[in-house]
């Protein structure tokens, strides 16, 4: 799974980028995009190694892919960066909140619905274009009639794309998805908006314009969270004892990065499934619902292929018993 990261100059967007993949590239990432591995947190996989003390653990991954900072306006550039993201499963928007007079805001001022309604603006424009560039083609083609179905559905996404809609609120049947899967769109992708805050914000659970960006989430329909990078990185440098009281002292539940992926995986309808023993502990990643003979062939092929049936243990009964002899 792959998830993008965009947003404005100043935000706070490559700082999340190291925080996620703890990778650190020393001149930044400036004009061209950034990419790294981010081990997802679970609580569960350090649950299961502790209690069977395998040879090595593998938690969850996810492939995180930063692009240079958009600016409203340079239209070629901006568009260069957004094919970067094309491929992507899902889209992570960081949006300062944070004031900081050491590094002002790219606008002159902190206004998080300005800048997620600027680069929903990018994003449209760069689908528009795409879309204009295809039907085009297809006018063009002398094989024009034998894609009428693609041109009818490349026209009605222009219209909803011109009236400043993004496509994941455009109804589409089965078939209309199937085709607009092929074109990688970027508004038709699942948005995380991530509000990067201050310490004192997290503290007083509080910040101007808090109520209006939560309800301005609401109505298009975006999922919100809040992380602080400053916070995050101290956070990161303590080991587990010293970071779990420094926590609770700000009220903070859990990190940054875990509600990053815990929002990832729920908005795409993704869950973990484990596989112990005392050679290794691993997380495997499937869809909701997905058939057990399916996730078999996560693991190996060959296991999809000759399944008969998979022997499962609650990982709630496992953590309450302690013991898999007794759970079964």
């Amino acid at each position: 799974m792959q998830l993008g990261i965009i947003g404005l100059p100043a935000a706070g967007k490559t700082s999340i980028f190291e925080l996620l993949t703890n990778h650190v590239d020393g001149d930044g990432n400036i004009g061209r995009p950034n990419l790294a591995i981010a081990k997802i947190p679970d609580q569960r996989i350090d649950f299961l190694s502790n209690l069977y003390h395998p040879k090595k653990t593998t938690y969850a991954q996810l492939e995180v892919i930063d692009v240079p900072a958009l600016i409203p306006g340079m239209a070629k550039s901006t568009a260069q960066f957004l094919d970067s993201v094309r491929k992507a499963d899902a889209l992570l928007m960081i949006v300062r909140v944070f004031e900081n007079e050491n590094a002002p805001s790219y606008s002159g001022e902190v206004n998080p619905i300005k800048d997620i309604e600027d680069i929903n603006y990018e994003l449209l424009l760069a689908d528009l274009d795409l879309i204009e560039k295809r039907i085009q083609r297809i006018n063009e083609n002398k094989k024009k009639n034998t894609m009428l179905k693609e041109l009818e559905l490349l026209e009605k996404i222009q219209a909803h794309l011109e009236e400043g809609l993004r496509l994941s609120s455009l109804e589409l049947t089965d078939a209309e998805a199937d085709i607009l899967s092929n074109y990688q769109l970027l508004t038709s992708k699942q948005m995380l908006i991530c509000l990067n805050i201050c310490e004192d914000d997290i503290v007083e659970s509080h910040y101007n314009g808090k109520e209006a960006v939560y309800e301005y989430g609401r109505r298009h329909n975006l999922n919100i969270i809040e992380v602080s990078a400053s916070i995050e990185k101290e956070i990161a440098q303590l080991d587990e004892e010293d970071r779990n009281i420094y926590m609770q002292e700000l009220g903070i539940a859990e990190s940054g990065v875990v509600k990053i992926a815990r929002m990832m995986y729920s908005s795409l309808g993704l869950i973990s499934f484990f596989t112990v023993g005392e050679d290794e502990v691993k997380a495997w990643t499937i869809k909701e619902d997905t058939m057990a003979r399916k996730a078999a062939g996560k693991i190996h092929s060959d296991i999809e292929r000759g399944f008969i049936r998979a022997e499962v243990i609650k990982y709630e009964d496992l953590y309450e018993w302690k013991n898999p002899v007794q759970v079964k």
